[in-house]
């Protein structure tokens, strides 16, 4: 009533042009401003965008638009402080949708549901390895990553009794965000392999007499000497034999490792060239593990075969020959390797 009675006063509102005037303009600027927040953008397929941890306002918005999912327009600034998105935006990697509007992107950015990037290592990769496969998901430079592991002062920040963090980086499949930190990737692959060795203790206990570090040593030999899992416990089996008879190891993958020779067959000099890890030079197990050993390998070493096998040697086929004594071993090298 009080509306209708001011609108058919004296004053009514129909005299005053000035009035209308403002409310349509007032009116067209929203309409521009939510056509703006809600219209199509330019992105014409799904794109990755990466906002670096710490960046202003200023730099997000530069960011896409050098992406091409946002067009150059004050208007984004406006609607991230009217919509209070300002200083809520979280760094890491989005899938921006296509065609996806600012206002769909702002949620987005605020949201901090970022791309989770897939990391496969597989059983008996080494550091460099691992360090190669972050790298190609662009988590961490492929170097950096691995002078952290392989640094002697890293693995007292994991708990780990080791030379460098090799044979902890756990095989399996992991879902890794960019922007995070090579400790807390570390930590996660560090905490797998820590879990497993500890199921398996706590399953199958330790009558071998070997402490973890040195669990782990062996068990990562026993992963590169073999692929096939009805070996990997007789292949223990003979390391156990020969260490128990003073006898060096004497196994290929530990001279490659001492090395970092991994893309070359090894020659006679190599076997002869002395590092901590040749064990045709020193006796006993090496100062650490030579790969990422996975569960099985692991459990190999904890319960090994009762053999007599001494020697064993590769049939080409992923499979090997055992002998126990050198004379058989000879007339199978021989066979398979000559």
């Amino acid at each position: 009533m009080e509306l209708d009675r001011w609108l058919s006063g004296p004053r009514n509102f129909r005299r005053r042009p000035a009035l209308w005037l403002g409310l349509l303009a007032g009116l067209t600027a929203l309409l521009w401003f939510w056509a703006y927040a809600m219209g199509t953008g330019p992105a014409r397929s799904e794109t990755l965008v990466y906002i670096v941890p710490g960046s202003p306002f200023s730099v997000i918005e530069r960011t896409l638009v050098e992406a091409e999912v946002l067009r150059p327009d004050r208007r984004f600034r406006w609607l991230a402080a009217f919509g209070g998105y300002r200083g809520q935006l979280k760094a890491g990697e989005y899938a921006v949708a296509a065609g996806a509007s600012p206002r769909q992107i702002l949620q987005l950015l605020a949201s901090g549901r970022t791309v989770r990037r897939q990391v496969t290592i597989p059983e008996g990769a080494n550091l460099y390895q691992v360090a190669r496969l972050l790298g190609a998901q662009q988590l961490l430079a492929e170097e950096s990553f691995v002078a952290f592991a392989a640094a002697p002062a890293t693995p007292a920040l994991f708990a780990v009794d080791s030379p460098t963090l090799e044979g902890w980086l756990f095989p399996d499949t992991y879902f890794f965000t960019r922007g995070q930190s090579k400790e807390e990737i570390t930590a996660v692959m560090v905490r797998r392999a820590r879990a497993v060795l500890d199921e398996l203790l706590a399953e199958m206990g330790n009558d071998v007499g070997l402490n973890r570090r040195e669990i782990m040593t062996l068990a990562s030999i026993v992963e590169k000497e073999t692929g096939r899992a009805e070996e990997r416990a007789k292949i223990a089996g003979v390391f156990f034999n020969r260490l128990e008879k003073g006898m060096r190891l004497q196994t290929d993958p530990t001279v490659i490792y001492g090395l970092q020779s991994f893309d070359r067959r090894l020659t006679r000099q190599d076997l002869r060239t002395p590092t901590p890890y040749n064990t045709y030079t020193i006796h006993g197990l090496p100062p650490g593990p030579i790969a990422n050993p996975g569960r099985e390998a692991i459990a190999a070493v904890l319960n090994p075969e009762d053999t007599d096998y001494l020697y064993f040697v590769s049939r080409n086929d992923g499979s090997h020959h055992f002998s126990t004594n050198l004379r058989e071993h000879n007339r199978a090298v021989n066979l398979y390797q000559r």
